[in-house]
């Protein structure tokens, strides 16, 4: 199976180098994704917003034959869901990673602190305590020293979705920060942040605790936890 792997904020394709391994050793061919505007901290982010990113990764579901599995760590998880509105027969399954689909209108973070026109990663005091869950010193120091800032428009910008087939395609929802019986209740209480999920026809959940960034926590479980969701080739 060919699986794309989405980052998230401030993270460019090489933040699964430790995930790919154990993909590819389940038989996949793994395609980690280094989005627009991501390339470098000097890159040019000038005009990039979210459907640059989202046309990104569906010129790269075109360019593969077959189905395709689709992964999205944090605000890659609002870019695969809009990825799966726009080809719902080309996607197995969908894995968001401490992520939910985005609904038509939402928007991924429109409250991050923004400096000219991008998204630098920002103090930690801006996050709240259960992101940063097992994110030592060392790996607070190694994250900063890696982070690219994330364009501003792929956060503020709203999503558009056009197909309801999308509600067909298969996800697994890897649930770092907060349980899987907190998300479940949510959608039992109609909370509005996980209507576009209680829509979906196909949903299992795979508890991984820590926090917000596994692929830098807990590399091994999250690999472990792909594979799971996926299945082996």
């Amino acid at each position: 199976m060919d699986i794309i792997l989405i980052p998230g904020f401030w993270l460019d394709a090489s933040s699964w180098d430790d995930i790919t391994p154990a993909l590819e050793k389940a038989g996949h061919r793994t395609h980690p994704l280094t989005l627009p505007g991501m390339e470098s901290v000097d890159a040019d982010r000038s005009g990039i917003g979210l459907r640059d990113h989202i046309d990104f990764v569906v010129a790269k579901v075109d360019e593969l034959d077959g189905p395709v599995v689709l992964v999205g760590h944090s605000g890659g998880g609002a870019v695969a869901h809009a990825v799966a509105d726009a080809r719902p027969d080309r996607i197995a399954r969908v894995v968001y990673v401490d992520s939910a689909p985005l609904g038509p209108g939402g928007v991924i973070n429109d409250e991050l602190p923004v400096v000219n026109g991008e998204i630098p990663l920002p103090d930690w005091n801006v996050f709240e305590d259960e992101d940063l869950v097992d994110l030592t010193p060392e790996l607070r120091e190694a994250f900063r020293a890696r982070a690219i800032p994330t364009p501003k428009d792929v956060a503020f910008d709203k999503q558009v979705l056009h197909d309801e087939r999308r509600f067909d395609v298969p996800i697994t929802m890897i649930c770092c920060e907060f349980p899987s019986a907190m998300i479940l209740a949510w959608i039992e209480q109609g909370v509005p942040f996980v209507k576009e999920p209680a829509s979906v026809k196909d949903v299992t959940y795979i508890d991984l605790p820590t926090g917000h960034w596994p692929q830098l926590t807990k590399p091994a479980e999250l690999a472990e936890a792909i594979v799971s969701a996926v299945g082996k080739a």
